[in-house]
């Protein structure tokens, strides 16, 4: 792990790694607070590292103090359960008869948001952290997907500005960014509220050789930025770009609701429904809600505008045995009573 300033969560986080850790290796990157200290409760390997505006460079190190056959990162806001504990301790016993490289597991940022990533490498297949930013491990090798969960539980914000002041001081210092970082210096401009200078890096992701699934959320993003500046035609098409690449459930509804928001509500209900027969992808960014309950919610709301009211009463049943102590569905609930 590297940390800083995490005295509010860091036990919260070894309490569930004392379970299965063989060794547990803590890379103070500057903290001013108790962090350290409630560190060495649970491990004497407890390392500083001189903050260089570079997150791979400590996650770097804090590999190369590592001993045992196989390397686990995270971050000191991560919860592991009981349950998923015990998932661990069982791939333990299963990679001493069938070597992996390469471990991914769930990251759960929300109840409606996960992905996959490289959580757990084998340590002699040498794997890397690259890119100062939203640091990556490249999975190659022997890979396995794991149906283990971790669960990312902030309790206090990122500065908002951090990783932007990183991106800006690397292009002050004619430092090239390679299309992963221009695609994420451009979600960071976005997030920021910098949305011109967002839709020209968003346009430079898309046209850049990158991941599928960036270039689709780089549509969306883009989309975003031309709604805040009042632009719902471009906005419109940044989506309908992103069909070049894949269709996907989200780029569907937020199409639709560009169209409810337009009171165009039979166009709309067409792409709700079709959000309905998408698949759900397992390698990319995963919101199960576009699936099912968001295009359920905004097909109870199209047919009640439709006159059609026994289909919107339908959907707005749907919507609810999904999500039923939602603020919306309450709300709902008195049209159709």
């Amino acid at each position: 792990m590297i940390v800083k300033n995490e005295q509010a969560v860091i036990s919260r986080c070894l309490d569930c790694v004392k379970s299965f850790a063989d060794e547990i290796i803590i890379v103070d990157t500057g903290s001013t607070d108790d962090t350290k200290n409630i560190a060495k409760q649970y491990t004497s390997q407890v390392f500083d590292f001189l903050w260089c505006d570079d997150f791979s460079k400590a996650r770097n190190y804090s590999f190369s103090l590592a001993n045992c056959d196989y390397i686990m990162w995270l971050d000191a806001d991560d919860i592991i359960t009981k349950a998923n504990q015990q998932k661990i301790l069982n791939l333990k016993n299963q990679l001493q008869n069938a070597p992996i490289d390469c471990i991914m597991a769930k990251y759960v940022l929300s109840p409606n948001f996960y992905y996959y990533r490289e959580r757990i490498v084998r340590r002699e297949a040498n794997f890397v952290w690259q890119e100062p930013v939203h640091e990556v491990l490249t999975p190659s090798g022997n890979i396995h997907y794991s149906d283990i969960e971790i669960l990312h539980k902030k309790i206090t914000q990122t500065l908002p500005k951090r990783n932007l002041k990183i991106y800006q001081k690397m292009l002050k210092n004619k430092v090239s960014l390679s299309p992963r970082a221009r695609y994420y210096y451009a979600r960071e401009l976005y997030f920021n509220g910098y949305y011109k200078k967002a839709i020209t890096q968003f346009n430079a992701t898309i046209k850049s050789n990158i991941w599928v699934e960036s270039k689709i959320d780089a549509c969306v993003l883009k989309s975003q930025c031309y709604l805040n500046l009042n632009e719902r035609e471009k906005a419109k098409k940044a989506l309908t770009n992103s069909f070049d690449f894949d269709i996907r459930a989200k780029t569907a509804c937020l199409l639709g609701q560009i169209w409810i928001d337009e009171k165009n509500y039979e166009v709309a209900s067409h792409f709700f429904l079709s959000a309905l027969t998408l698949p759900q992808i397992q390698q990319g960014w995963c919101e199960p809600d576009y699936h099912d309950y968001i295009p359920y919610l905004y097909l109870s709301i199209c047919y009640y505008y439709l006159n059609n009211y026994p289909l919107a009463k339908k959907y707005h049943s749907l919507a609810k045995a999904i999500h039923p102590n939602y603020p919306e569905i309450a709300y709902n609930d008195k049209f159709f009573v």
